[in-house]
Formats: C-alpha cells, structure tokens, sequence
C-alpha cells in the first residue's frame, strides 16, 4: 500500500487565516447596517479560533490512522467535540470536508441508484452515485466524514460495507486522495440507537474520544490543538514493516487462536474484534506508529482500537519482549548489561537470565547472573530482584564458591522475607 501524501496537502505547523478584525469590521460595515448584519460581527468574532502545537494522545492516534488511509470511528458521549474535531482536522490538512449523516440516508444512497440507459438489455444498467460521491471524485481529495452511524439500520450499515472497505460508491471509485472518518454514540445514548454488525465494525479503527478539560478550556478561549499527519521518516521506512510483520508473526504463531475471534455478544461485536483483516490493519498501523516514532499510548490506542483489548493487550506485551536483551549476551557480559527502565520488563529479563542458568548450569555462568542482580539493585527496584536470587540460590552445587556480590543482595531478600511474614501473619489475624 502506498499512502501519496501529496495527495492530502498536509500544511504542518500551519496557522488558519485570521478573520477580520474590529477595525476590519467597522470599515466593511455598511452605513445602513441592520442590527442581524451587527450580529454577523459578532458571530465572526466569536469564530475566530486558532491551534497550537500541543500534545494530544487521541489527535494523535486519529491523523496517524488518516495517513495509514485506514477507515476511523470515534466512539464518543454525544456533545463531546467529535464533529468539531473533524472539522478542525481538515481545515488543517487542508482537505474538503464531506459530512453524510449515515441514518438519514436509504441503502440505494451508498450502493448506488439503478438508471436504465437506451438499451438496458445490451448494456445494463449501472449504478448511479449520489451527487457527494461525484464531488468528491471531481476534487480527487478530502474527508468524507459518516457522522451518526450508531443511528443507521441494518440495511444502510449493509450497504455502507463496500464504501468504507473497498471506496465504491455505486459504479463510481472514490480517488486514493480521499480518507474515511465516521463518528457514532454509544447505543444508550444514541437516537434510536442500533449495535454496528460486526461486519461493519470489523472494517474500522475504533477511538474512544473523551474530552480534555483543558482542551477545552484553552479550545473556548479561541486556541484549539493543532492536528497534524505524522513526519514519516524515509531512512526509517524497511525496518518498520520488518518490525510491524514481525511483532503481529510472533504473536499469531505463539497464539494461534488469537487470529479469528468473534466476540459472543451482540455489543462486543459492535466494537474492535480480532480477524485476519483487522490484524492486516493493525501491521500497518504498526509500521506507521514506528516510521513516525509515536510513543506507546498512541500505539496502544491504536491498537486495542483494531484487534480489541486482550489482542492487544497481548501484542502490545509481545512487542516490549522483542526489544529486550537476550539472557546469554547479558550472561556473556554483565557489566556492560544494559537493563530495561520499567519494573515489568526488568523482572522479565531478570527472569530470563536465571532460567538460562538453569537449562545451562555453569560456574561461570552462576557467577555472571549474580553480577547481573547486583546491577539491577544498584540501577533500579531492588525488590525485583528477590524471586530470580532466591531461583539462582537454589541452583548451587556443592563446589561453587558463594561470590562475594551475594552479599549486596542477603539483606534485600531478608527484608523482602520479613515484609512477606508480617503480610502473612495480617493476613491470618484478619481470617480469624
């Protein structure tokens, strides 16, 4: 797939265009000038708005999928700011907003309107598109924004499979320029409100947007985030699809099972599920995320938002493992070990190097994995390091001398032991 980002004329760092000022106002005003024409004046004032720079998770997330050309639904409380934020985002990429409310529309609207020609029988009869399909083609660009989707039928959600999957439109093809956005309300709070059909859900990335009180505070004040495509850097590009193919392969072929799971319930189903295809969708995220250098919770967003939140959850743990140190180059060099920084992934590692002792004992070997906890106390948590010492104790012969570094770690097991007695004697007070 290749995303032509020429094709969206992204405008980074790009201010909007000041609306007229006071003094701009009282000169264009007309001398006979009505009170509605005083309050057009004040309804331009009260439009004019402009972005900053300022970090936003959830935008994030958005214009990284927009640029991976992957189809987004926000999930959001009615009133929450989805429909403004789409409005916010294409005037800054500069792209045409096209709004369809989804529940106003018959299925003919998307699949297509049938007009015999002079002679159906010999050459058919095609599918018309509907006007705002055919604009956006003529344009070759925009944002076609499917608002109050949580409120169209079945039939219209059926009809709507092929335009959000496949960009058809009746007979007509929507141009590689266009990106698809839809919003919807949870089904309590929606308007006559339907579950989405899992095929339909299937072909999304799912957001959960929520509302920042200081978003909208500075927003109210005229100063809105500024959103912006990711900068894709080009030397970066081969080892983020290696990356991307290689966290969901290793996933899959640990967890088999986790290739196609369709949810029991009618409202899971409605939501992110593991398929085949949303796990296509979820290496391309992937190798976006990492070509454009988004930290973790944007890529969990992403993520989760695809395969759901226990696929994900488990990708998202398999990724952090691909990156972390193998125990026997640890083992080969402890003073050069570098460790991980979060506890979980320390613990990880720690663990990793007593179970390398143990499949392969050695002296040396021993020795080298006791240098290696005397590191990670001196570095991090030393309560990390408790369970993989009192492991690599246990894994002693009778000829191994004790190294003199044990000694820096008998007095956090002994305390570590103490804590764990008093837990345990509360714990049976309380039981009694």
């Amino acid at each position: 797939m290749t995303v032509h980002f020429s094709d969206l004329s992204p405008r980074f760092a790009a201010m909007p265009a000041d609306p007229p000022g006071p003094a701009e106002l009282r000169e264009s005003r007309p001398h006979n000038a009505t009170q509605l024409d005083v309050a057009d004046e004040l309804l331009t004032l009260l439009g004019r708005t402009t972005t900053e720079a300022r970090r936003n998770p959830q935008l994030e997330a958005l214009t990284l999928a927009v640029a991976a050309d992957l189809p987004v639904l926000l999930w959001g409380e009615p009133g929450i700011g989805k429909t403004a934020a789409l409005t916010q985002l294409a005037d800054s990429l500069d792209l045409p907003l096209t709004t369809v409310i989804a529940s106003v529309h018959e299925p003919s609207d998307f699949s297509g309107l049938p007009i015999p020609g002079a002679d159906p029988a010999v050459d058919g009869v095609p599918m018309a598109p509907p006007d705002w399909a055919v604009r956006l083609a003529h344009t070759g660009r925009g944002l076609l924004f499917l608002d109050e989707l949580s409120t169209a039928p079945p039939a219209v959600q059926a009809a709507l499979l092929r335009l959000v999957l496949e960009r058809r439109v009746g007979a007509l093809r929507l141009p590689p320029g266009v990106r698809i956005v839809a919003a919807a309300n949870p089904r309590s709070s929606a308007a006559d409100g339907w579950e989405l059909s899992p095929p339909l859900a299937n072909r999304f990335v799912h957001l959960r947007w929520t509302h920042d009180p200081d978003v909208v505070v500075r927003g109210l004040g005229g100063t809105w985030p500024e959103a912006t495509l990711p900068r894709l850097d080009p030397d970066e590009l081969p080892a983020a699809v290696a990356f991307a193919r290689r966290s969901v392969c290793a996933l899959l072929t640990a967890r088999p099972t986790l290739a196609h799971q369709l949810p029991t319930t009618e409202t899971r189903r409605g939501g992110a599920w593991a398929s085949p295809r949303s796990w296509e969708m979820t290496m391309r995220l992937i190798a976006f995320a990492t070509a454009a250098g988004a930290d973790r919770e944007v890529l969990a967003q992403l993520i989760r938002g695809t395969v759901g939140d226990g696929p994900g959850f488990e990708l998202l743990t398999t990724m952090d493992r691909m990156d972390l140190p193998d125990p026997e180059t640890l083992l080969a060099d402890p003073s050069a070990a570098d460790l991980p920084e979060r506890g979980d992934l320390r613990q990880v590692v720690l663990d990793g190097v007593v179970a390398a002792v143990r499949r392969n004992p050695d002296r040396s070997r021993w020795d080298a994995a006791w240098a290696l906890l005397v590191r990670a106390v001196r570095t991090g948590a030393p309560d990390l390091v408790v369970v993989p010492a009192t492991t690599l104790a246990a894994l002693r012969r009778d000829d191994w001398v004790v190294p003199a570094a044990i000694e820096e770690l008998a007095g956090v097991v002994s305390i570590s032991r103490r804590a764990d007695q008093a837990a345990a004697r509360v714990a049976a007070k309380a039981a009694r």
